[in-house]
């Protein structure tokens, strides 16, 4: 069966998920029920981020196998129409060798983090950003990031409910972008690893705005680092700001 790659852009408000779930709706259904449309026999289809209840993407990956040739423009053409008025995108089709797996070929997963300072509500961007009252300090947030960059055991900043075999990764990169917007600022938090545990760009999230807050000197990000103990971990942000943002691989799918 000839194999495509979809590069997928949604809002996860609506969504349990990415996951198909039994009794609730995920991103995962609404692309395989519109595949299923163009082809009834297709098979389930994989996705290189397995993004929670309220997750956005802007740079989501999934392959799908599909039982006859299609134009890639076509394909994503006609996957758009079916998923009307569903809110996922996609954004653009290739076609994937048999070998390619959206996640298991991957070897770079990327999130954005948005997180709005301002006392008055989030109108155009309700639902799309983490929405605090007070301003942040940046500088005290980038120090405490520094802290995290590397090969950890990530424990604390994991959900108890992850199912990684070890909690040990490589975080590759943490920048924060500071961004004046109408009355307060946005800080975008971008992160950079192979894989993630579930709940870890949330958990870092969180514990990074209680330092920014001044709650949190930047020295006990360390210290919960090092307690490997999920106690020891600030809150846990929300998921309206999270986005997967982009996945790489050996060889681009989509160049």
């Amino acid at each position: 069966m000839p194999r495509y790659a979809l590069l997928l852009d949604y809002h996860g408000g609506p969504f349990a998920g990415w996951q198909r779930q039994a009794d609730q709706p995920s991103v995962q259904q609404a692309v395989e029920e519109a595949l299923r449309r163009l082809d009834p026999e297709a098979p389930a289809i994989a996705g290189a981020g397995r993004t929670d209840a309220g997750v956005h993407a802007t740079g989501q990956v999934a392959h799908c196998d599909l039982g006859r040739d299609w134009d890639p423009f076509r394909l994503s053409e006609a996957l758009n129409f079916h998923l009307k008025p569903l809110p996922v995108a996609v954004l653009a089709a290739a076609r994937a060798g048999e070998a390619f797996h959206a996640r298991f070929s991957a070897v770079e997963r990327r999130y954005l983090f948005r997180l709005l300072a301002r006392r008055a509500p989030a109108t155009h961007d309700a639902g799309l950003v983490w929405q605090v009252r007070h301003r942040l300090d940046g500088g005290a947030m980038r120090s405490a990031a520094a802290l995290l960059v590397g090969r950890h055991d990530f424990t604390t900043f994991r959900s108890t409910l992850c199912q990684a075999k070890s909690p040990v990764k490589t975080l590759d990169e943490i920048t924060l972008e500071e961004v004046p917007v109408p009355g307060g600022f946005e800080y975008r938090f971008g992160l950079r690893a192979r894989s993630f545990l579930h709940n870890q760009v949330r958990s870092i999230v969180g514990t990074l705005e209680r330092v920014g807050a001044g709650s949190w000197a930047p020295e006990r990000v360390r210290q919960a680092l090092d307690a490997r103990d999920r106690a020891a971990c600030g809150p846990v942000a929300p998921p309206d700001g999270l986005y997967l943002s982009g996945v790489s691989y050996p060889e681009d799918p989509f160049g």
